[in-house]
């Protein structure tokens, strides 16, 4: 038994924050319906109405009160898939849950005739109505709601004082069933609302996810085309430029191919830097997240850190130190039932020391790591930061918190002499990108096209284009000059 209890609050725990909402909203809708169901069934079986009523009756209405719980409860999560807009309501269930819901009140009319007692009909008649109203006021609007029930307490009007009840009693049970009919409808209907809007909210935060993924592959496709866009305009140039003195017989052709090689490699370079970029965790980005993210989940998370310390880093230190937040944050959620949560930044001595701390720790019992040597996170954690020299600890603090701690050495930077680099900054320089040659060689790119423009319409002119060609060919010094 008890093994059942913990299997059971063990799955209740295990339930996200809306799953748990939707559970204890649908819940309440039933209990609702069934208190209502299991009064009435007693009020059936009571001495007055056993001892007063015709015995076939007496039978009959027990029945149809447990009849009515038995037809409304998958009437009522059809309503409720209907209003979330997750199903539909089958219209023959509608049906005969109406149907036995208005035999149910006949009976109740019946017994009020046959047995002497006032509050018999006050007693009985809303719980008959009840289960009926709680699917129906989630199905229709508002407005038709308020018209049905303004329709079922003139019908009642009608009804009631046919069983012998003065004007002031069929007053007082009208009031009584309107009550307590529009109050269980009033909160069925807004206890769903409510879930209605978180289904919505969760909808909207799956949406936002996905055009945060949409947006980032658009800019990554465009840092891809900012790097290869340049690159393979100059490729095709230079290749174009290639085929043409190879048609001449030019030794130029070969240095022409070198460069479409070495433009090709370093391409493929700036490709993987692209690449590595965003493969590559950053530490502002993560310190954000996690503090986005554990506010979320309803975790107090300050993050202390001086202004841009941690822009400060070098790139490789950012990234390791990035990879322990992203870990800290996700052991947080998991291993434990945490109110707050603490990340401190700090750079001195030549090194930098990110401390993660939160309270809430489930099974810690004070040997280090414990709880959480299970996974392999703090292990991969430690040999990236042993790559760099860093350290990883992580154990118990005071007040039962958990506290990681890893530490890096911040190497001190080295000045780099300048070095002259060829500009990239627009894309109209394609001849200086890949060493083309700036101006020159798209002069003699064009020169040879005109070269084949001759060749094609004087093709017995091979005299004359070698002409041509003979007096276009650089002298040594523009030779030398060009090269």
């Amino acid at each position: 038994m008890s093994g059942d209890v913990l299997v059971r609050v063990k799955g209740w725990s295990g339930r996200s924050g809306l799953a748990k909402v939707d559970l204890y909203t649908r819940g309440t809708v039933y209990l609702l319906m069934w208190v209502a169901v299991v009064g009435l069934t007693l009020i059936m079986l009571t001495r007055p109405v056993r001892s007063g009523a015709p015995l076939g009756v007496v039978i009959a209405a027990p029945l149809l009160g447990a009849a009515v719980g038995v037809v409304c409860t998958p009437l009522v999560r059809h309503a409720m898939d209907a209003y979330l807009g997750q199903g539909t309501v089958p219209r023959r269930l509608l049906f005969w849950a109406a149907a036995v819901t208005a035999a149910t009140v006949g009976a109740v009319l019946w017994l009020a005739a046959s047995v002497p007692s006032a509050q018999l009909l006050r007693m009985a008649l809303w719980p008959a109505l009840v289960p009926f109203v709680t699917a129906h006021c989630l199905i229709v609007r508002r407005r038709t709601t308020v018209l049905v029930h303004a329709g079922v307490l003139a019908v009642l009007g009608a009804l009631i004082p046919l069983t012998g009840k003065s004007a002031t009693q069929t007053l007082v049970t009208l009031i009584t069933v309107a009550f307590a009919v529009g109050w269980v409808a009033f909160t069925a209907r807004i206890s769903m609302w409510v879930l209605a809007v978180m289904w919505e909210l969760r909808e909207a935060r799956d949406v936002q996810a996905r055009l945060a993924v949409a947006e980032e592959r658009l800019r990554f496709g465009r840092d891809l085309h900012d790097v290869l866009g340049r690159n393979l305009a100059v490729i095709a140039l230079k290749s174009e430029l290639a085929v043409q003195l190879a048609r001449r017989g030019r030794p130029e052709a070969v240095d022409q191919m070198v460069e479409v090689q070495r433009t090709a490699r370093e391409s493929q370079r700036e490709v993987r830097d692209v690449v590595r970029g965003y493969r590559a965790a950053d530490l502002h980005t993560e310190l954000a997240g996690a503090q986005g993210v554990l506010t979320a989940a309803g975790i107090t998370c300050a993050i202390g850190s001086p202004d841009g310390a941690e822009l400060g880093l070098p790139g490789e230190v950012q990234s390791a130190l990035a990879w322990v937040v992203r870990e800290a944050t996700t052991n947080v959620l998991r291993h434990g039932e945490p109110t707050r949560c603490t990340i401190a930044l700090a750079v001195s001595d030549g090194a930098a020391v990110l401390t993660v701390e939160n309270d809430g720790v489930r099974g810690w019992g004070g040997g280090e790591d414990e709880g959480l040597s299970q996974g392999s996170g703090l292990a991969g954690l430690r040999e990236r930061l042993a790559a760099l020299g860093g350290t990883l600890d992580a154990g118990g603090s005071a007040g039962g918190c958990f506290r990681l701690t890893a530490t890096v050495p911040v190497p001190v930077p080295v000045p780099e002499p300048t070095q002259a680099g060829r500009s990239r900054q627009d894309l109209g320089g394609l001849g200086r990108l890949g060493g083309l040659g700036g101006l020159d060689d798209l002069e003699e790119l064009e020169e040879l096209r005109d070269l084949d423009a001759l060749e094609d319409r004087d093709g017995a002119g091979d005299g004359a284009v070698a002409g041509v060609e003979e007096s276009r060919e650089p002298g040594p010094h523009q030779s030398a000059a060009r090269r």
